[in-house]
């Protein structure tokens, strides 16, 4: 069984919040069950096969012991949900209430996702549900009752058949063990992490010259992301300004990705959210943590055309850089 367990600061939990608390709390886990997968900033996977044949004990004792020692421990209480796999362990999660662990076996699969709207998921996003709402497959059991090749014809070959096996309750990702998923400022060593920073000639006030650099540095984020195969799962931007202060704020993406898009996008928003409306900077420096392979990240479903262009466009735009310099191609506004 698989156990996702999200953290929750118990009433009298007095520390710096779960995140300062994380490492502990995994460190827990982990003397449990070596198959630890940290989902920052409160949550883990926890592969615990081999620890109920260990202790003898099934899922549902684990977890409770996890809790018990976590809250004796930290100060903090758990909701945890349990499955054959990691995704109907996150679903089962969803409806734990804090305190408690809920079971979801091989025999209940079918029934428990049955009744599910079909964004409920993994994967599953507001496009791809409105589409598959359109031609009444509002809910899990439907997608699950429906032939593989309608779905292929909606929604696309591979992910027609991602989301049919969903549907029936297969899941085919694995709890990776990953020390590196933890924020850079928990981490005991060094984390995989990229960056790249942009300097102005002079202290530059003005938002739209911060958005062109924020844009330049995501846009070489992303190419050396993809051309090494991985993608990050957070960005960390850091303002320096002219009497070398500095603010930094970090953001979590909606999925995994070196899509230069999603990363500028996610910069422009923590930009925006710091409020510089006269501030003096000098630098704008933009780091992706957390990164991984490409291969073991699970990209959203989605039904918008104008994405899968943008992304086809940009792997050709890729090939040009590789072959005639990282300047080749550029976005219009940088162009000048």
């Amino acid at each position: 069984m698989i156990l996702y367990v999200r953290f929750r600061s118990a009433p009298t939990h007095e520390a710096g919040g779960i995140e300062a608390a994380l490492p502990a709390l995994l460190g827990l886990a982990e003397d449990i069950s070596p198959v630890v997968q940290a989902l920052p900033p409160d949550a883990a996977l926890i592969d615990v096969r081999g620890a109920e044949r260990y202790f003898g004990r099934d899922a549902a004792q684990l977890a409770a012991l996890l809790r018990v020692r976590a809250l004796a421990h930290c100060g903090v209480d758990c909701a945890i949900g349990a499955g054959p796999s990691p995704m109907l362990a996150r679903m089962a999660a969803r409806e734990a209430v804090p305190g408690k662990t809920l079971v979801v076996t091989d025999d209940e699969t079918t029934g428990f996702l049955a009744g599910k709207p079909v964004a409920a998921l993994d994967g599953v996003g507001t496009a791809t549900a409105r589409t598959l709402c359109a031609y009444g497959l509002d809910c899990v059991g439907r997608v699950a009752e429906a032939p593989l090749a309608v779905l292929q014809r909606i929604v696309g070959a591979k992910a027609g058949r991602e989301l049919w096996e969903r549907a029936r309750g297969i899941d085919r990702t694995a709890v990776v063990p990953n020390a590196a998923a933890l924020p850079h400022s928990l981490r005991r060593g060094r984390s995989p992490q990229i960056a790249a920073e942009r300097a102005f000639g002079r202290d530059e006030l003005d938002p739209v010259s911060h958005r062109r650099a924020l844009l330049s540095i995501a846009e070489e984020l992303g190419l050396r992301m993809r051309t090494e195969g991985q993608v990050c799962r957070s960005l960390t931007l850091t303002v320096r300004y002219a009497d070398r202060s500095t603010t930094t704020r970090a953001r979590t993406l909606r999925e995994p990705t070196a899509h230069s898009a999603a990363l500028t996008g996610l910069a422009y928003r923590i930009h925006e959210s710091l409020g510089l409306q006269r501030a003096r900077v000098r630098s704008l420096s933009l780091r992706a943590e957390d990164l991984m392979p490409v291969e073991r990240a699970a990209r959203q479903l989605t039904f918008d055309p104008a994405d899968e262009r943008a992304r086809r466009i940009e792997a050709v735009a890729d090939r040009a850089r590789v072959k005639f310099g990282p300047r080749a191609v550029v976005p219009g506004s940088l162009a000048a």
